[in-house]
């Protein structure tokens, strides 16, 4: 029953390296743009203290176009920017590209959500001691919204899992890729049970370690 799984052993470990690789590049692209322009979004919304209703809406427009496309047309609609970025369109490395994009799209919005739960009453007071702007975003918002920042991470991961199957078709490789070529085009029954269940418990671990930060994060 498993001869198709110990003939493809090389097969899978470099089938979940090539997703860690996607994973790692657009979790960090998310993290490092995505935070910023969360903020951005927070602080320049109607009511916000550094009003900005222009920018606003630029960014805003940004983030919903992005988010509102399907992925897999995002992954061949800018297949000319991969190229330009990356060198090429095939492999782990090129599949981040749009991975990325996208992740950043996704979690900005979810930063911004996090931050608008934080209560009102902590920025004016940080306001009235003369806090500094940065002091502002760094010691108040981020600080009381990093439980849900965390969260958000870790359903930024769990989505962007998803999306790297469908960077397969074409040429990501990893994980889906993987079940699509052998599992389903090959009717490899074996295999394509193996990765269903390996994508299972990647996402459970991914969600068990989130949820158990968040909780340790959570001043309240």
């Amino acid at each position: 029953m498993f001869d198709n799984l110990i003939s493809l052993i090389p097969d899978i470990g470099k089938a979940i390296s090539q997703t860690g690789i996607m994973l790692s590049i657009s979790v960090g692209s998310a993290v490092l743009l995505g935070i910023p322009i969360g903020v951005l979004l927070y602080f320049t919304a109607k009511g916000q203290i550094y009003e900005k209703p222009f920018v606003f809406h630029i960014v805003n427009y940004c983030v919903n176009t992005i988010r509102s496309l399907p992925f897999i047309i995002l992954l061949v609609a800018i297949i000319p920017l991969t190229r330009s970025i990356a060198g090429t369109t095939i492999g782990p490395v090129a599949a981040s590209v749009p991975l990325s994009i996208a992740a950043v799209a996704y979690f900005a919005r979810l930063v911004e959500q996090s931050l608008r739960e934080v209560p009102k009453g902590a920025i004016e007071a940080a306001l009235a001691m003369g806090a500094a702007p940065l002091h502002i975003t760094w010691k108040v918002l981020l600080g009381e919204a990093r439980s849900g920042i965390v969260l958000g991470v870790t359903v930024t991961t769990i989505s962007l899992l998803s999306y790297s199957a469908m960077a397969g078709y074409v040429g990501g490789g990893g994980i889906g890729d993987l079940a699509v070529r052998f599992g389903y085009y090959r009717f490899q029954t074996d295999v394509m049970i193996f990765t269903v269940v390996l994508l299972i418990v990647v996402v459970q671990l991914i969600q068990f370690a989130g949820n158990l930060l968040a909780k340790k994060l959570d001043k309240r």
